[in-house]
């Protein structure tokens, strides 16, 4: 069937009507992408500066290794394992989810047992479900920056009791790692157990003055604090991570529809105006026609 003008004039104000809401999206995306990115950055240094207290702390005993915590330094063969997999709670963002669960769909399986997954989004979620994969929650994705730290505590909570109850178990986070431009790549870090060639790099890094550090307050004490915190900086900068992708996958699908809608609407236009300037075409020949035939 032939659209009419008032059907096209009616699918030119919609197409209007949707190029608007891409344009706002797009520019949410665009500048939440800044704030996560800023957010990775100073994690990176916070990150550098919690490995180096922990060395000091290592070294302060004299020995190189195996002096954590037994809860926090457990190396099971067949303990159980958890995963954090990031994705997100809305669409618009390509193969965003796909590409995250499948890989860690992938890596778990060569794990034995049955893992315990918590999921962050609803999509991936659904996804790692319908993967076969058994989940034991899911939590909402963070809207922003500050909205990080409630989100990771809950987590930590979750680990930590896990860890506290004498359960040998090993942590992986999955996330969507920047890898270069608006490209990202699905990464994963197993962040327990803390076993000896860990406590090795952090022993070995080297403190940037020359003054030599002291623990005060007691090593185990202050030992405690930093692996905890490392455990929280670990989860909060995949999370950020994964939210800078995320975003910036969103800006991409953005782009990506609105060049699709600006096609469209010059299509949707350059048939209207065609089909008015025949319309037009009509009418002065019905007026022509009418005239010649009172002339007559």
């Amino acid at each position: 069937m032939s659209d009419t003008m008032a059907s096209l004039s009616r699918k030119i104000t919609s197409a209007g009507d949707l190029q608007s809401v891409v344009r706002t999206m797009k520019a949410l995306a665009a500048s939440s992408i800044g704030q996560y990115e800023q957010s990775v950055r100073s994690l990176t240094h916070y990150y550098r500066t919690v490995e180096m207290g922990l060395g000091v702390c290592l070294r302060e005993t004299g020995q190189g290794s195996g002096q954590l915590d037994r809860d926090w330094q457990r190396q099971p063969e067949e303990g159980e394992i958890m995963a954090i997999v990031f994705g997100s709670d809305q669409g618009l963002v390509g193969q965003f989810n796909d590409i995250i669960a499948d890989h860690a769909s992938e890596t778990l399986s060569s794990f034995p047992g049955v893992p315990k997954v918590w999921a962050v989004g609803e999509r991936v979620h659904s996804r790692l479900s319908s993967a076969g994969m058994s989940m034991s929650g899911h939590f909402p994705v963070p809207n922003s920056i500050e909205a990080i730290t409630p989100l990771v505590t809950q987590i930590q909570i979750q680990v930590e009791s896990q860890v506290a109850d004498g359960n040998d178990a090993r942590l992986l986070v999955f996330h969507n790692s920047p890898h270069s431009g608006a490209l990202y790549e699905p990464v994963h870090q197993l962040v327990l157990p803390l076993d000896a060639a860990w406590q090795q790099h952090v022993t070995r890094l080297k403190w940037p003055s020359k003054l030599r550090p002291e623990v005060l307050n007691g090593r185990a004490a202050t030992l405690r604090v930093l692996i905890r915190e490392y455990l929280f900086i670990s989860i909060f900068r995949a999370c950020a991570e994964s939210l800078t992708r995320e975003n910036a996958s969103r800006l991409a699908a953005m782009e990506r529809a609105e060049r699709t809608i600006e096609e469209l609407l010059e299509t949707l236009h350059s048939n209207f105006h065609r089909l008015r300037q025949s319309s037009i075409d009509e009418e002065l020949s019905d007026v022509i026609s009418g005239y010649e035939a009172l002339a007559k």
